[in-house]
């Protein structure tokens, strides 16, 4: 079944399957704390994870596709991938 995905899929999921496993094991580690001190820095560690998966997630996903779309789309692309960060962080 794995030889008829592409490469770039598999690893995208690859990373979706690690980031939803972390945030699975924080949720389990808050309830094992049962403290809201510690849940706090828990979900605030959580906060870099999600960005960085985006950002490799979208980078492998254009790496995978970049014989097919024109260096305009990589901008906008890239663009669009800054601007949900910026979105987010402030």
């Amino acid at each position: 079944m794995f030889a008829l995905l592409e490469k770039a899929v598999i690893g995208m999921a690859l990373l979706r399957l690690l980031s939803g496993s972390i945030e699975i094991l924080a949720a389990l580690l808050m309830i094992k704390f049962n403290e809201v001190e510690k849940a706090l820095m828990i979900n605030s560690s959580l906060a870099f994870i999600g960005p960085l998966v985006l950002l490799l997630t979208t980078a492998i996903g254009i790496i995978g596709m970049s014989y097919k779309i024109s260096f305009g789309k990589f901008f906008l692309i890239f663009l669009g991938v800054a601007l949900i960060i910026y979105g987010v962080k402030k």
